[in-house]
């Protein structure tokens, strides 16, 4: 679903899951929000190694 996405869906379940008090739907909101956050985290790595990488011998200098 994207970083976006899991945390947003995270966010309703987890308050829809407190309002209810329905455990489980809270802790599956605190999951997608979790997963969310881990993907953001890849992402911002993969644009860390993208910017800092060297061009090989046989590559263009970007």
């Amino acid at each position: 679903m994207g970083e976006f996405g899991d945390k947003a869906k995270g966010e309703i379940k987890e308050k829809g899951g407190k309002l209810t008090g329905d455990p489980g739907m809270e802790w599956e909101g605190k999951a997608d929000k979790a997963k969310g956050k881990v993907e953001e985290a890849g992402r911002k790595l993969g644009e860390g190694i993208d910017e800092t990488r060297t061009p090989g011998p046989d590559e263009t200098p970007v």
